[in-house]
């Protein structure tokens, strides 16, 4: 029989600065295929947190910062070897960028037209790419 991967639910916050985007670098991972790619932070929902609370709550464990979070940018499915996931991608705003990093070796502070430049992780390039495609407007 075969076994069914874990399927997650997930939100992620693409934090502006103007025209900017702070992008996180994540350290080792047990999947070698997350490991020191970019993305941006987030997280599981929980049973019974909605998206934008699920969200908050993920920053602050993350990044010990509090963030407004604006418009949903884009929701999709994305499929590694190991699991699934849903992901929904939120444009949000950080009043204080004193980040403290517990998850991530390093913070860059990127003009969103030059996103793609770096090495994401390969279920955040849709964001990516939304960005991008949303700076051209």
């Amino acid at each position: 029989m075969k076994k069914t991967k874990p399927h997650l639910y997930v939100v992620a916050a693409a934090i502006f600065n103007n025209n900017s985007v702070y992008c996180f670098k994540k350290g080792e991972h047990k999947f070698d295929y997350l490991s020191n790619r970019y993305e941006f932070p987030g997280g599981k929902i929980k049973d019974g947190e909605s998206q934008r609370t699920a969200l908050f709550r993920e920053i602050r464990e993350e990044l010990k910062v509090k963030i407004d979070i604006g418009e949903k940018i884009i929701e999709f499915d994305y499929e590694y070897p190991d699991f699934s996931l849903s992901m929904t991608g939120f444009k949000c705003e950080v009043k204080e960028a004193n980040f403290c990093l517990t998850e991530h070796t390093e913070v860059l502070l990127i003009h969103e037209k030059e996103l793609k430049q770096l090495e994401w992780l390969p279920a955040d390039i849709p964001i990516v790419n939304k960005i991008f495609e949303l700076a051209d407007e």
